[in-house]
C-alpha cells in the first residue's frame, strides 16, 4: 500500500477521494488551512497537517515519507489574488516540495478542452497547473475532465436550479456548445485506479462519460428526470457578466464563481483521446443516469461534499472581545438537554430558522441582490452538521456534539458577525439555552448597519429563542404522549 498525501481534501472531489483510499488500505495523509474543517470527518486514521499552500515554510513537513501526492487544489474565489494567480503560485509550491522529498509520482485532476489564444482563464489556468507540475523532476499522471455530475457539484446545481426554478429560460448561444460530461463516481474511480497503474506516470488522460451532448440537451434531461417542461429561448446576446448575476439571482452560486464558469462554458469540452478506457477498468456511466445517481444522493440526503465546503477562515478568537456588539438570549426550557441541541442543530435549510421566517428570506433576497450568497445554499444534511458546512447564508465554524453550535455569517454585513447556541443540562429533564449574536463592525458603515437594524436583529433574535425552546418542549411532548 502506498504513502499518500492529498492537497485538497477539503474540496467537492477530495473529500469524497480521501475515505475511498482509506477503503483500499493506503497510509493517508491530509494539508488543509485549517484542521477544524475536518475534524468531525470519521476518516481515522487519517494524519492531518497543518499548512498553507501560499506560505512555504507552513508545508515541508507535510510531504515527508510520502510515496504519491494527489494534486486537487483549485480556487475560482481566492480573495485578492486571482484564481489564476493561486493555482500557479500554489503548484510551483507543490512541483518543488515533491522534487526535494523524491516523491515518486504526482496525480493531478485538470480541465477538458483544446488549448487555444481565446481560451477561457479557467481552463488556461487548469492547462497550466499542468504544465507546472510537469516541469519538475517528478512524474505527472494528469486527468483532465468537464463538468463532472454528482450531488454538490457546482455545475450540476447551476444547471438543476435554474431548471427547477424556471419554466421559460432565455438562454446564450453556449447552450449549444458540446460537452462530455462524466459521474463523480467514475471520476473517482479513474483516481483510486490510478494508483496501482504506475506505469501511467507522465500521461495525460481524457476522461468523460459516453454521452458528447449540448449544455441545452443536459437542462432537458435534468427537467425530464424531475419530470417537468421546460422551454429553453437562445438569444444572440448574453455575456457572461450578464449571464452570472443571473445564475446569481435564481442559483446559489455566487456571481463570481458563476462568471468564471460560465466563460468555460463557451468552449468545446471532449476527450481528445481515449487512452483511459483502454488502460483503466472503469465504464463511464451514461449522463442520464449519473442525473438520477445525483438526485437518489439528493433526496436521501446523502451527500458526502458539496460545492460550499470551500470558505475563507475568519474565527471568533481572532478578534478582541472588546470590538463586539452583541445580543444574548438565555431561555429555560422544559426538555431535556439532548432534544434542544437537536432542534439547534436542524435549524435552516427547509426547516427554515422557526421564527420570522419571512424577515429571513427577505433578508437573503437583498444578500443576493448585493451579491452575496443568499439563502438558497441550504444545507448538506436535514439534521446532521459538521464543522465547515454550509447552512443556508451561514458557515458551521465550530461544532461540540451535544453543546455548542457557532456560525459564521458568509452574507454582506460590512463586517464579521457570528450567531452561537449553546445548550446545557438544569435537571434531567430540563436545559437552558443561550443564543448569542455577535458582529465585529468594520468601519463607520459596520457601526450603521448595526445601530440601524438592531431593533429587527433584537426582535428576531429574541423570537428564535424562545421558539427553539417552545420547539424543544414539544418535540419531547410528542416522543412522551401515548400514541
Amino acid at each position: 500500500m502506498a504513502s499518500i498525501l492529498v492537497i485538497g481534501a477539503t474540496g467537492y472531489i477530495g473529500g469524497r477521494l480521501v475515505p475511498r483510499l482509506i477503503e483500499q488500505g493506503h497510509k493517508v495523509r491530509i494539508l488543509v488551512r485549517d484542521p477544524n474543517k475536518v475534524r468531525d470527518r470519521k476518516w481515522d486514521p487519517v494524519e492531518i497537517y497543518t499548512g498553507d499552500l501560499l506560505k512555504p515554510d507552513t508545508l515541508p513537513a507535510a510531504f515527508k515519507d510520502i510515496d504519491i501526492v494527489f494534486y486537487l487544489a483549485h480556487s475560482m474565489l481566492s480573495g485578492k489574488k486571482s484564481f489564476a494567480e493561486f493555482d500557479r503560485s500554489a503548484a510551483w509550491q507543490v512541483m518543488t516540495l515533491c522534487g526535494i522529498h523524491n516523491i515518486k509520482r504526482i496525480i493531478y485532476l485538470g480541465g477538458l478542452g483544446k488549448r487555444s489564444p481565446d481560451q477561457s482563464p479557467h481552463l488556461r489556468s487548469r492547462h497550466e497547473v499542468g504544465d507546472i507540475l510537469r516541469s519538475g523532476e517528478v512524474p505527472v499522471t494528469e486527468f483532465r475532465a468537464a463538468i463532472i455530475i454528482g450531488s454538490g457539484s457546482s455545475s450540476f446545481e447551476i444547471i438543476h436550479h435554474l431548471v427547477n426554478r424556471l419554466p421559460v429560460m432565455i438562454c446564450p448561444k453556449w447552450i449549444y456548445v458540446k460537452t462530455q460530461p462524466i459521474a463523480i463516481s467514475d471520476v473517482l474511480r479513474y483516481l483510486v485506479e490510478c494508483i496501482e497503474k504506475p506505469e501511467s506516470a507522465g500521461k495525460i488522460y481524457d476522461i468523460g462519460g459516453p454521452d458528447i451532448i449540448t449544455y441545452g440537451d443536459m437542462m432537458i434531461t435534468i427537467a425530464r428526470t424531475l419530470g417537468l417542461k421546460r422551454y429553453l429561448i437562445p438569444v444572440p446576446v448574453l455575456t457572461p457578466t450578464l449571464s452570472s448575476y443571473w445564475v446569481n439571482l435564481v442559483t446559489p452560486v455566487p456571481a463570481q464563481m458563476a462568471r468564471t464558469l460560465i466563460e468555460s462554458l463557451r468552449h468545446e469540452t471532449i476527450c481528445e483521446n481515449t487512452d483511459a478506457l483502454q488502460k483503466f477498468s472503469v465504464k463511464p456511466m451514461s449522463f442520464e443516469e449519473a442525473v438520477q445517481r445525483a438526485f437518489q444522493k439528493i433526496h436521501s440526503h446523502e451527500i458526502e461534499t458539496s460545492w460550499t465546503d470551500a470558505s475563507s477562515v475568519v474565527r471568533q478568537s481572532s478578534v478582541d472581545p472588546s470590538h463586539f456588539l452583541t445580543d444574548k438570549q438565555v431561555v429555560s426550557v422544559n426538555a431535556p438537554a439532548d432534544r434542544l441541541f437537536s432542534v439547534v442543530t436542524s435549524l435552516g435549510g427547509n426547516r427554515g430558522w422557526l421564527y420570522a421566517d419571512k424577515l429571513w428570506k427577505i433578508r437573503g433576497f437583498i444578500d443576493k441582490q448585493i451579491g452575496g450568497v443568499g439563502l438558497r445554499r441550504g444545507r448538506r444534511h436535514p439534521t446532521q452538521l459538521y464543522t465547515g458546512d454550509a447552512l443556508d447564508f451561514w458557515r458551521v465554524e465550530e461544532y461540540i456534539p451535544g453543546e455548542k453550535v457557532v456560525l459564521r455569517a458568509e452574507m454582506k454585513v460590512w463586517g464579521n458577525a457570528w450567531l452561537e447556541f449553546e445548550t446545557k443540562p438544569v435537571t434531567g429533564s430540563s436545559s437552558e439555552l443561550t443564543q448569542t449574536a455577535r458582529y465585529y463592525p468594520k468601519g463607520l458603515t459596520g457601526l450603521l448597519y448595526w445601530y440601524s437594524i438592531y431593533p429587527i436583529h433584537r426582535f428576531v433574535f429574541k423570537g428564535m429563542a424562545r421558539k427553539i425552546g417552545k420547539q424543544a418542549e414539544m418535540e419531547k411532548t410528542a416522543e412522551t404522549s401515548p400514541a
